[in-house]
């Protein structure tokens, strides 16, 4: 995270870390005055054109399949209250916090930008709920990623409104959003024509869900080299694969950085000058010799993937939307597809792959650290046969790879049609973040063993040390995860050390 704690400026173009540091609750938002006016400026220009009784898509007309019947001005209000009630439908385990107050941080930036006609009160409520730390009941599933994230953020707008359940950051159990509401001094917005549309139409839940999986995807995957520089080490390999000369010849950034960064790791490495000039081996593994063109190659699908959230991330998703008439002055209305997630969904499928396969090349070096009997102990047990020693490890992280490779299968891949073929082709968007966020976990837990299996090895050799990098690293691993005297359960420790992984320590 950014040393920056100022609030951030609600309409403006948040990256990958501001969006985080929101969502982590690092960092509240503002409302600049410039942006109510807009706001303000835009709503009248919607009220003017209501006035006129045009027709226009969810404003005064129903929705999706429905678009044909032509709502009456008594009943606009209704029919906002009803599509939020109607559209509450998500299934499965809530998001968490994060996840939840990030998905109404990417809604409240959106409206922001004054395209989605909703009054100024409707934008100061949703900025209270995220500074008051105010936590809706989101359900995860039953977005297909096409007219907006409809039903995780109607349970959003469900809290706006006083209904649903909620709960503050600091409590456990869920209860009513009302009393949630009042607790946190906010009171329930009273929804006017076109607010209840502009709550849930758009990319909020698989943004938020998995922009911040790429955010930790970012801390895994240095997390990883750290981890595979060590494994370097630890099995007196040896750092000429890492040589710049060899990667100015195949110049993808990706691997450049990666290999200048394990060069780094291990430059005067006590261990690797013990061995340097009697090493008889010529080559190392694929999983440690080619690392830069392996991990490089994830950290650029990685990189691609964060520009697309952060393009996503400063875009307006809303439908339909106000914009710039041909006459000064004047607004048009214009139905269109912004909401429509197919980009984020190829990129959050694309970074599944990518951290998918930072898992399988760690797993494969936990495999040479408890395999290579000749440099190490076996299963790095301090007395092999009474003890396991990493043995069972091993085979977590192989499971664990398992589960990744099944849920790389691209969610977007598949459309399903919806709304009575109104909505004939969709992106399974959300899908595609959650399967992200389940792989970065997955991945971060297979590093942490890496990361503590490649310690051991590296102080076997003791008296030896490694680079003044690794012995740092070391210390900072050994304040989460102390040496182990024998064997001891892994559990804890695993989670521990990846969630130390995914929150940047080793960074």
């Amino acid at each position: 995270m950014r040393a920056d704690k100022r609030p951030f400026r609600l309409g403006g173009a948040p990256d990958i870390v501001d969006f985080a540091e929101v969502a982590y609750g690092y960092r509240k938002v503002e409302l600049p005055p410039a942006v109510l006016k807009l706001v303000e400026k835009r709503r009248a220009a919607l009220e003017r054109l209501l006035g006129e009784d045009r027709v226009m898509y969810g404003i005064n007309t129903g929705f999706g399949e429905l678009a044909s019947q032509r709502v009456s001005r008594e009943s606009l209000r209704s029919l906002q209250i009803n599509l939020i009630r109607s559209h509450a439908c998500g299934v499965g385990e809530p998001l968490d916090d994060a996840e939840a107050r990030g998905l109404m941080f990417a809604r409240a930036n959106e409206l922001a930008k004054g395209n989605s006609g909703v009054r100024p009160v409707v934008l100061k409520a949703l900025a209270g709920l995220i500074n008051k730390g105010v936590v809706p009941f989101i359900p995860s599933k039953g977005s297909v990623g096409a007219s907006g994230d409809l039903a995780p953020s109607a349970h959003m707008a469900l809290t706006l409104i006083g209904e649903g359940m909620a709960r503050l950051q600091a409590e456990t159990g869920w209860r009513p959003a009302a009393e949630v509401l009042k607790a946190a001094g906010l009171k329930p917005v009273e929804l006017a024509e076109k607010e209840g549309l502009a709550l849930i139409n758009g990319t909020q839940a698989m943004k938020a869900v998995g922009g911040l999986a790429l955010f930790e995807a970012m801390n895994l995957l240095h997390s990883s080299v750290l981890a595979g520089a060590m494994t370097v080490d630890a099995l007196k390999g040896t750092p000429a694969a890492f040589d710049r000369r060899i990667h100015q010849l195949k110049p993808h950034r990706g691997q450049a950085e990666v290999a200048a960064l394990l060069e780094k790791y291990l430059r005067g490495s006590g261990i690797r000058a013990s061995h340097a000039s009697n090493d008889k081996r010529v080559q190392d593994p694929y999983s440690l010799r080619c690392m830069p063109q392996a991990m490089g190659a994830a950290l650029d699908s990685i990189t691609y993937a964060v520009s697309v959230f952060e393009t996503e991330l400063a875009s307006v998703t809303d439908n339909p939307l106000l914009v710039e008439g041909s006459r000064r002055g004047a607004i048009d209305v214009i139905s269109g597809g912004n909401f429509h997630g197919q980009a984020v969904a190829f990129a959050a499928d694309f970074a599944a792959i990518a951290v998918t396969a930072l898992g399988n090349i760690s797993e494969r070096r936990i495999a040479q650290l408890v395999g290579d009997f000749k440099i190490l102990p076996p299963f790095l047990a301090r007395n092999p046969g009474l003890e396991s020693g990493f043995m069972i490890a091993h085979v977590t992280a192989a499971a664990l790879c398992n589960e990744n490779k099944v849920l790389s299968h691209p969610a977007s891949a598949d459309s399903i049609t919806t709304s009575a073929n109104k909505e004939d082709f969709v992106s399974m968007g959300m899908t595609a973040a959650l399967k992200l966020n389940t792989v970065v976990n997955n991945a971060a837990r297979i590093v942490a063993i890496e990361l503590m299996a490649a310690a051991e090895g590296i102080e076997f050799h003791r008296p030896l040390r490694s680079s003044a990098r690794i012995e740092a690293a070391l210390a900072k691993l050994r304040e989460i995860s102390p040496s182990f005297k024998g064997d001891e359960v892994f559990s804890d420790r695993i989670e521990a050390v990846s969630q130390a992984i995914l929150g940047g320590h080793f960074i």
